[in-house]
């Protein structure tokens, strides 16, 4: 009798401790690229997805190199969420490679209309119509850094649902509803981020790392100047180090920004050159391991707060209605930008880096 209630208590202790994996199984298993999208896909997808990154938070997806086990981790799963754009430069060879058949999302499918939609209803700057300059950036003529932006996280928001859905039908209704519920946290933040960068001047330049935030500039009515171009996988020549100290030197720069994607050098001798300060670490390309910047909408409210801590005027509304929304040109200066929304400086700073 006690032998029967031994055999009959571990048995279902066992099945008690198969229930997670069963549970993990049944969920859509979904790979992505970096951990920006996979956080975006988590929020969509809730319960009923299992995420994995192939590139994890504070890495870098410019410079990644998969692995053997990368293209088995494509070819067992049920969704594959990239980028896009030339963001990840390898992941296209990595899905021919592993022979992954399940639906595919591009996640910026369709920013390039919704951009032409917002221009068209006069919400861009005049920087915008210059689209047919490029600088031999590796990643083409549309800057791929568009989650920088939250109003285009519709863009993403819609494509990862859509694709859930082709990939679990079964799920579909709550697929849904938690991209509803996302887009009202999306647009939230959106409007927290208004407040607090409309503090900061207009003509006020900010300098980062690498040229990853052109889709914020032009968003939120900044403008960013970088040694590097958009991506990390190179350094910046002299040259155009030499330039970006003249620039900071002859404009209204009052801080530097270390990138947690780029090093810290870079920043550093410009702050020795200069005697500016650097205010704080800005999260572009990856999220943080933990923290407020461990998810997207954290990560774009941090960098606000940190931009807002060191370049603000509070009681002043320097973004009046009707402004051209990046305000990119330098007092006195009537530029023109690039196709990723750099000034005439940036482009200068950057120009044939790679």
């Amino acid at each position: 009798m006690r032998l029967s209630r031994s055999l009959a208590l571990l048995a279902g202790m066992s099945t008690l401790l198969a229930l997670p994996a069963a549970l993990a199984a049944e969920r859509v298993q979904v790979v992505t690229s970096f951990s920006v999208l996979a956080d975006m896909i988590d929020q969509v997808g809730g319960e009923h997805v299992e995420v994995t990154s192939l590139v994890g938070p504070d890495s870098d997806a410019h410079v990644y190199s998969p692995r053997p086990t990368d293209a088995r981790r494509l070819a067992e799963a049920d969704l594959v969420v990239f980028n896009g754009l030339q963001f990840e430069g390898w992941m296209e060879r990595l899905i021919d490679a592993s022979d992954f058949a399940g639906p595919l999302v591009v996640a910026t499918d369709g920013l390039e209309a919704h951009l032409g939609a917002a221009e068209d209803d006069g919400h861009d700057d005049e920087h915008g119509e210059h689209a047919d300059h490029d600088h031999g950036h590796e990643h083409g003529g549309t800057d791929p850094h568009a989650w920088q932006d939250l109003g285009l996280g519709e863009v993403y928001v819609d494509n990862i649902r859509d694709g859930l859905i082709a990939a679990d039908p079964a799920h579909g209704d709550a697929y849904r509803a938690n991209a509803e519920r996302y887009l009202d946290a999306i647009a939230a933040a959106d409007d927290e981020l208004r407040a607090l960068l409309d503090e900061i001047p207009d003509e006020t330049a900010v300098i980062t790392g690498h040229a990853s935030f052109g889709h914020f500039a032009r968003a939120y009515g900044l403008r960013f100047l970088s040694p590097q171009g958009l991506s990390t996988a190179g350094e910046p020549s002299a040259a155009n180090m030499a330039r970006l100290i003249d620039v900071i030197r002859e404009q209204n720069v009052r801080a530097l920004f270390h990138e947690n994607m780029t090093s810290p050098a870079m920043i550093d001798q410009l702050a020795e050159e200069t005697d500016l300060p650097v205010a704080g670490t800005l999260y572009a390309d990856a999220l943080a391991n933990d923290g407020e910047a461990s998810s997207w909408l954290g990560m774009m409210r941090h960098n606000a707060r940190v931009l807002h801590d060191a370049l603000a005027e509070p009681g002043r509304n320097h973004k009046e209605p009707g402004h051209k929304e990046p305000g990119h040109e330098a007092p006195g200066h009537e530029g023109n930008g690039d196709a990723h929304g750099h000034t005439d400086e940036e482009a200068a700073a950057h120009d044939h880096a790679h």
